[in-house]
């Protein structure tokens, strides 16, 4: 009972939550089954760590309640973020829509900040610590953990959940939060791998084979929500910035449509051709925005040898919904392991929005990846991870 909370986790939200407790004169412990603190953080954009977006606001993120988050975005802002870390020397450098990056490019001085703050401030970590059981006792919590050396019992008044979701396994990903809020009977939203590259199969699995490295700038969409970046074709479907955002919207057996030339109208490129002569060939007009590769593989669709003046109204026709109205239908994704964060988790109906606290279950928090809340790709997630954190400290 010496500490104010134990913290399960020792990524994104577990640090920040550490850290901040400490700024304001409590004492945590972070439980951290892997052997450093920070495993995904590390790994994330490339070794560079996106750890915000200048742009995000709650349409950014995939949950059940979107309103939920107007007060937690404003008690711990981008501002807030980007003011922390330069206030311990790390200052950002904007990337493609709003992306921060750390101008050193390491994500080892994001891990630096919270490892530096959490001796300074007088925090404890255990590494190689597995968190076997949680239960409530005594007017607070037993945990169950086994350390290096031995298993330990722990009790805690107050108890925060930061232990993640199930992308990556190789990092420690696990479902002990999940697990932990089903035991005390809390709703759970359906969980799914997000931001994660989906599979074809079947007959078209050969074409988008053939196409694999091609990537193409295009709008990826469908009823919902829109997306403009590259596209990836892979040698098992398709992945890239705009596939893994278009991801976290979709479920199986939904198609989508992509826009394979966003920024002109093939229809405006017909015409134009047509009015100086129409001698070329759709093979070499479709040259001058395509790879070679991408424009024989076209040739299962399109007429790639006639002439643009010999085009029938149904050739044209054909072209402009196979190039702007290209519809895919899915076999399913790459799973958990290539994805970048999980979508559902702990229903935030559940849990208080000022404080993150479990309504039924006083003393118990959950932040970061184990709640619905799942922000798009481009440091949305860490945004998220920051802003609940903040929010949990303050009320532990």
């Amino acid at each position: 009972m010496q500490y104010d909370a134990v913290i399960i986790g020792g990524g994104a939200c577990g640090l920040m939550c550490a850290v901040q407790a400490g700024l304001l004169g409590k004492k945590t412990l972070i439980l951290e089954r892997n052997n450093k603190p920070g495993a995904k953080i590390l790994i994330s954009g490339g070794g560079r760590c996106n750890y915000t977006n200048l742009g995000t606001t709650p349409a950014n993120f995939v949950t059940q309640n979107p309103d939920f988050l107007h007060g937690i975005f404003k008690r711990w802002t981008v501002d807030d973020t980007v003011r922390f870390f330069e206030s311990y020397g790390i200052f950002g450098q904007e990337k493609t829509l709003g992306q921060l990056f750390p101008i050193t490019n390491k994500a080892k001085d994001i891990v630096g900040v919270f490892t530096n703050l959490m001796f300074e401030t007088g925090q404890d970590i255990w590494l190689d610590s597995l968190v076997k059981s949680v239960d409530q006792a005594d007017g607070g919590f037993r945990i169950c953990v086994d350390t290096p050396s031995e298993e330990k019992t722990l009790k805690t008044a107050k108890v925060v959940m930061a232990s993640g979701g199930l992308p990556v396994q190789k990092l420690g990903a696990s479902d002990f939060a999940l697990r932990l809020a089903r035991r005390f009977e809390l709703a759970i939203v359906p969980t799914a791998p997000a931001l994660v590259p989906l599979t074809i199969t079947g007959k078209d699995a050969e074409w988008y084979a053939s196409l694999s490295g091609n990537s193409v700038f295009s709008r990826v969409y469908n009823k919902e929500i829109s997306f403009e970046e590259n596209i990836l074709f892979t040698h098992w479907g398709l992945s890239g910035p705009a596939i893994l955002q278009i991801s976290s919207y979709w479920r199986a057996g939904q198609e989508f449509t992509i826009d394979l030339l966003p920024q002109f109208s093939m229809e405006q490129i017909i015409k134009d051709e047509r009015n100086s002569g129409g001698k070329r060939l759709l093979s070499q007009v479709l040259n001058d925005y395509f790879t070679r590769k991408m424009v024989d593989a076209f040739g299962k669709f399109l007429p790639l040898t006639t002439k643009i003046a010999s085009l029938s109204k149904a050739d044209a026709k054909l072209i402009v919904e196979t190039i702007h109205r290209f519809q895919v239908k899915p076999a399913g994704d790459k799973g958990y392991d290539k994805a970048e964060v999980m979508r559902g988790g702990v229903d935030t109906n559940e849990l208080n929005s000022s404080t993150l606290e479990s309504k039924r279950i006083p003393g118990l928090y959950f932040g970061g990846e184990a709640v619905d809340v799942t922000g798009w790709l481009g440091g949305y997630n860490f945004q998220w991870a920051w802003a609940s954190a903040y929010t949990i400290a303050q009320a532990i």
